[in-house]
């Protein structure tokens, strides 16, 4: 037997709980996604620089929005 190194609890497996592990990759990748928000908000700002279908996408999601705004 094995303590997990991120719970600090007895794992049987001699290697950390899958949960525990599953767990720190989405809080790792919830973090990288926080970081990248203000680039992805620059972007949305100047749409000229974006491709044609990024623009499509993000006009029908805006127009969805409107819509669901006004219901």
């Amino acid at each position: 037997m094995k303590i997990c190194s991120i719970c600090h609890k007895i794992s049987a497996t001699e290697q950390d709980h899958l949960d525990c592990i599953q767990k720190i990759r989405i809080e790792f990748e919830d973090e990288n996604f926080k970081q990248s928000i203000p680039e992805k908000l620059e972007l949305a700002k100047d749409s000229q620089n974006l491709g044609v279908e990024v623009r499509a996408i993000l006009e029908h999601l805006t127009k969805e929005n409107k819509k669901d705004d006004s219901s």
